[in-house]
Formats: structure tokens, sequence, C-alpha cells
């Protein structure tokens, strides 16, 4: 399995590690070190700082290009919920998972495959080689390490729930190891090295806050409860017990006082907000280090609304969706979570409208206005998603409680909505489901919650489909198959042991 082999021993070879600089808010400068190698790197508390900021630059793939024109690895994880449009005819990528059509040479699925991977064995470098570092103060050892076994989690996460059974490596790899050309390890086998991951991050004495973007102990419980509320429904069924604990951790990071939903929709868009109040982990972006494509890719395409020389209009919200909304949300409000119009770039006193239902989420208007160099940040975690975690966890375990409405209703009020209450198990559950489309929609969630529920929802219903034989409002029906996305055709060409997944 030589591309897996490569992308998980890789570690710092060939890779531009990144190095601490005081005071600099994202901690992204770059340091080449190309003469470095497995055996003489991780030397000293530089390096080992070093070698954990590479891990987080590893996040910005999920928001980079890749492909063609227009096409993002995150977009792989929207197209087959059924609720984007695309103005890019030529985004093959994305047209095929729009449509259903897709085969297992679509690049996201290489794309996803080997950056995790990649991730993954730096992680597994760092978590081996930080410990025997001399001369370096052991709380700091600690701390890189909860950040380096956070990260194994969180890929190892994506991953299982992309491709389910995956190679399961927790050690560097070379050409000479065993673990070459690995085996696929059962769901089962990694959710558990995830949950141990996890919990070995949460003892890291990690800080409460981290204005800079790093790992802190409310994204490690954040991420935990997800990885629970998962685990308790498909694939693995686990029931009770584990909506429990999803309600637990999610209550950790409620009681502990650290989080809030901001004021405003408008606040998510404020780069001064960044890393603070409801984002609780995000990947960090900095004009004349790193920028991001997201805003002109969700611009409508050619409008001249911009200063970018490409509007994109890679993925827009079909219109099913956005009339979906309860009467009066603000989130539907232009340029709260959607907008249809926006001034001319050649003419400020005119308006352009766009015919169609735009994202407005990680719209930068510095860089539509001025310089063409978006750097808001994308967000990976956020408060108002635990609240609904627990909303949802907490009624499978008790029903609508007190506390559970609580949680949702906070984000109805900010959508100036009313409360919701007086609802059985089941027409809560539903209408838990429903906000968290609503509220994190076009984040990479929506796919995730259909697959763990095997539930999607309808738009023109407004009520939840089977996920096999979900009908999207523009032809296409959902079969098993969407369950998991395909192996990478060129993994299995170098290694016949990992099989493809049904249907691919």
């Amino acid at each position: 399995m030589k591309n897996l082999a490569k992308n998980i021993s890789t570690a710092v070879l060939g890779m531009a590690l990144l190095a601490v600089t005081p005071g600099c808010k994202k901690f992204l400068d770059e340091d080449v070190r190309s003469n470095y190698t497995q055996d003489n790197y991780y030397q000293s508390a530089e390096q080992a700082q070093a070698g954990i900021n590479g891990i987080y630059a590893s996040l910005r793939f999920i928001t980079d290009g890749a492909g063609t024109y227009g096409e993002s690895p995150f977009m792989m994880l929207e197209f087959p919920t059924g609720l984007a449009n695309t103005e890019v005819g030529q985004s093959q990528y994305n047209n095929t998972l729009r449509s259903l059509t897709a085969d297992a040479d679509n690049n996201y699925t290489y794309v996803w495959w080997q950056n995790c991977y990649r991730a993954i064995g730096n992680a597994n470098l760092a978590l081996q080689k930080i410990p025997a570092i001399s001369g370096m103060d052991d709380a700091a050892k600690k701390r890189l390490l909860g950040e380096a076994a956070f990260f194994r989690a969180f890929y190892y996460f994506h991953l299982v729930r992309i491709f389910g059974n995956v190679p399961l490596i927790t050690v560097p790899i070379n050409a000479n190891s065993p673990e070459l050309y690995p085996d696929r390890s059962s769901q089962e086998a990694v959710y558990t090295q995830i949950v141990n991951d996890l919990t070995t991050a949460e003892a890291a004495g990690l800080p409460a806050t981290d204005a800079t973007g790093k790992i802190t102990v409310g994204a490690v419980k954040s991420l935990l409860a997800s990885v629970y509320l998962t685990m308790a429904g498909y694939p693995l069924n686990k029931g009770q017990e584990f909506y429990q604990k999803a309600a637990d951790k999610a209550n950790e990071v409620i009681k502990s006082g650290t989080y809030q939903l901001f004021g405003q929709y408008a606040d998510m868009r404020n780069k001064a907000n960044e890393n603070r109040t409801e984002f609780i982990l995000q990947t960090q972006y900095q004009t004349g280090i790193a920028t991001i494509g997201v805003t002109a890719w969700l611009l409508p395409r050619a409008r001249k609304i911009s200063k970018f020389s490409d509007e994109i209009g890679s993925l827009f919200a079909t219109p099913e969706f956005y009339k979906s909304y309860e009467q009066g949300d603000k989130r539907t409000q232009e340029q709260q979570y959607f907008f249809t119009k926006y001034a001319s770039i050649d003419n400020a006193n005119t308006t352009v409208d766009f015919g169609g239902y735009y994202i407005f989420k990680y719209f930068d208007e510095e860089a539509v206005k001025t310089t063409a160099q978006a750097d808001i940040n994308w967000t990976l975690l956020r408060y108002a998603e635990v609240l609904l975690t627990y909303a949802e966890a907490a009624n499978e375990v008790g029903g609508p409680t007190t506390e559970a409405y609580n949680a949702v209703n906070q984000i109805r009020k900010r959508a100036q909505l009313p409360d919701l209450a007086n609802l059985s198990k089941d027409q809560f559950r539903e209408a838990v489901w429903r906000e968290r489309y609503h509220e994190l929609c076009y984040e990479n969630k929506t796919w995730f919650d259909m697959v763990r529920t095997r539930k999607v929802y309808n738009p023109i219903s407004n009520g939840f489909d089977n996920f096999e034989g979900h009908k999207f409002t523009y032809g296409p029906t959902l079969t098993s198959k969407y369950l998991l996305f395909p192996i990478p055709t060129r993994e299995i060409n170098n290694n016949k042991k990992l099989g493809q997944n049904p249907g691919w």
C-alpha cells in the first residue's frame, strides 16, 4: 500500500514545519527543514512544537482546492446531501456527487484519504518521539502529546465515518514496517482508539481557552460528545449508554461557562471574534501566510460584486432548503446565513440580484471589497453544535427535559423563533434534527447526521425520510451505497487487502 505508507511515514520529511512566532496570532510562519528525517528530528522542545504546528497546518486541506475548477474537499460532504446547487458545469467531482453518479476515481476521496493519513503519520511520530526529548518541561510534553492525540482522533473520526473500516495505524512506519500493507480494521476498533486518544487529550492539561486557535479542553470534550453521539447511532448502534455519554460530555462543555452563542450572526464573520466565544475550534488563516478560497468559491458566478478575478459559484443552497426554514427565521434574512443580492463592485449604487440563495456564512467583506485575499477562519466545532448534541442525546435518554429544551431554545431565540414546548420524545427528536440542518448547514455536519441517523430531512414535507430511497428535490435518489464513500481506486491498486465498499 505504497500511497498510504508514504502518507503515514513522511511525518516531518519533506513538509514545511511551522515554527512558533511569539505574539503571532495564527502561529503559521513557515520554517522549511527538508534535511530532517524521522531519526534526527524531535531532539528539542522547539522541534516538538514545530512538529505539532505542522499538524495544525494540515487542517487547511479541508478547504484547499482539489481537482479542477471550483472544487474543494469540504464540498464532497455537501453535495450528497441533496441541499446544494452549483453553477460550475466543469466541476466533475462536484457534479457527479450531486447527481449521485460518482465512482471510486473521484479525486475527493483520495484527497481526504491521503491528507488524513499524512496528519495521522505526523501525530504518530510526535506521540512516539516527544516523550524521549531531554531537557523539556514535563507539562509542555504532556500538552503537546495531548494535542497530537486529539489530532489523531480527529482524523480517524473523519476516516471511519467517510470510509467505514479503515487501516488503524498508531505507530510511525517505513518501508520495512509490517504495517506497510495493512488490512482494514473494524469500525469498532477505530472508535475505541478515537475514544482512547480523546481521553488522553482530555487529561493533558490543555487550556480552557486559547485565542490563537490551539486545542483546548473544550475542543476535546466537544469532539468526544460528537463521537459518543455517533457511536450511539448507526452503524455501531450502541444506544442509550452512549447517548448518556454524549449528553454528559456536552453538558460538561455547557456547564464550564467557557462558551456562549454570539448575539448576532454577523459576529461569526467578524475576524476579531475568531477562536473565542462560540468558536471552539477553527482552521487558522491569515493573509500573507495562508488564505482561504471558500469566500470566492461561494460567491455567485461572475456577477462582478467583488475584487476577486474569479467569482466561482461552486455551491449554493437549493431553493427548497432555503424555503424550509420557519417563517420569520432570522437566519434567512438577507446577509445572515444567505444572501440573494449585493452591490456591484463597479458601481456601489447598483444592486446585483443573483436569482438564487447563496451562502453568506463565509463572506469576507474585506476580501470582497478590497484585497481579493480571504482569510476568514473555517469553523470545525462551535458551541451551537454542542447545544444541539446535548439536546438530542438527553432526549434519547430521558425525553425532552427542561435542560434539553433550554439548549435548543437558545439557538431558536437567536433565530427569533418561538421556544419549543410540550413535545413528545419523537417530536422533540425531529425538532432537534431539523434545527441541526438549519443551524449547521454547509458546515460539513449534515451528511454525517444523515448517516448516523439513517434519516434525511425532506425540505418539502418538513419531515424525515429513510436514508435509502430519499429523493432529492432535483431528482436523484439515495441508495445504501452513499452511506460510505469509496476507497480510492489507486489505494486499492496498491494494496488489494483493502477491498471496496458496497456498491462502488
